[in-house]
């Protein structure tokens, strides 16, 4: 999942208009630009190639939660699938969303989240157990463990290592039963207790970077999963690194099939043709899976052959 921003700088009377960050364009100095956000729910494909398959693309209104969106979002899908008998998803997410409110937002759901996390947000481990019980109130945080500084890291409780062409060797560290204190919920300001929910901190360590030389940490990873199910770290480190497709398709949609060409007057106007450019994206999408016959002589012997 990520979030899309479609620029409207110009309209200043438009309805729904929101300020919102924006890599490449700024407002007084500033990463920010007028218009409409829309959060994506694309499916991924473990192959190496550019292509995603969006689901889901709706408009955030003034003042939502792009996390409490997106799990609006993945509970309408987790929904669907279990219609159809299908087993829970991993879902992945880049820097933007906050682990901690997908997970109050999609609790007891049947799917894994995998969330990219800032470099200078600690986690903590389960407390100690009370050597005087009953005497004050019980400790709720741990041991910390900054990321940092190694020297407040344990002993990783699972590591998985391998050879991939284009990263080299590849290195997963897992710690298990870590949790961040909370800074989204709904209990924020009430000076009531935080939510605590463990999860696992994932660090993906590779030896190169498509198009780099020298050797770098490619991210630090944490989320919840489903409760008695321990992740695959083979799986997670490929689904990271797939999730920047989607970066690809934004670009697909606004440099060849137009998506922010327009300008509709209405947020309404918007949202049709943004599902006007998904549906134009699938045709894309199954067309490039169409090969043709081996040994058909030609397009036009086959047209004529049906």
């Amino acid at each position: 999942m990520d979030v899309s921003v479609w620029a409207r700088s110009d309209a200043e009377c438009l309805p729904g208009r929101g300020y919102y960050y924006h890599p490449s364009k700024h407002s007084a100095g500033q990463p920010i630009v007028a218009g409409w956000a829309y959060s994506w729910l694309a499916g991924l494909e473990l192959a190496t190639n550019s292509w995603t398959a969006p689901v889901d693309a709706r408009r955030l209104a003034l003042g939502e939660n792009p996390s409490a969106v997106a799990a609006g979002q993945i509970r309408g899908l987790l929904q669907l699938r279990l219609e159809l008998g299908l087993q829970g998803p991993l879902f992945v997410f880049d820097g933007g969303y906050d682990c901690i409110r997908l997970a109050l937002g999609l609790t007891r759901a049947p799917a894994q989240l995998l969330v990219r996390v800032r470099c200078n947000r600690p986690f903590h481990g389960d407390p100690p157990p009370r050597h005087r019980p009953g005497v004050g109130r019980p400790r709720r945080h741990g041991a910390k463990f900054a990321r940092a500084d190694p020297a407040t890291w344990p002993m990783p409780d699972a590591v998985h290592t391998c050879a991939d062409e284009q990263y080299g060797a590849v290195t997963v560290q897992l710690w298990h039963r870590l949790h961040a204190k909370a800074q989204q919920h709904d209990g924020h300001g009430s000076r009531g207790p935080r939510p605590d929910i463990p999860g696992t901190l994932v660090r993906l360590g590779v030896d190169r970077l498509p198009g780099r030389s020298r050797a770098r940490r490619l991210c630090d990873c944490g989320g919840p999963g489903r409760p008695g199910h321990t992740p695959d770290p083979d799986l997670l480190w490929r689904a990271y690194t797939r999730c920047f497709g989607i970066e690809r398709t934004f670009r697909f949609a606004r440099q060849t099939l137009n998506w922010t060409l327009p300008r509709p007057r209405t947020p309404g106007q918007a949202d049709r043709w943004t599902w006007l450019v998904l549906a134009a994206y699938t045709h894309f999408r199954v067309a490039r899976l169409w090969r043709p016959i081996s040994g058909c002589p030609g397009r036009n012997h086959c047209r004529r052959r049906g």
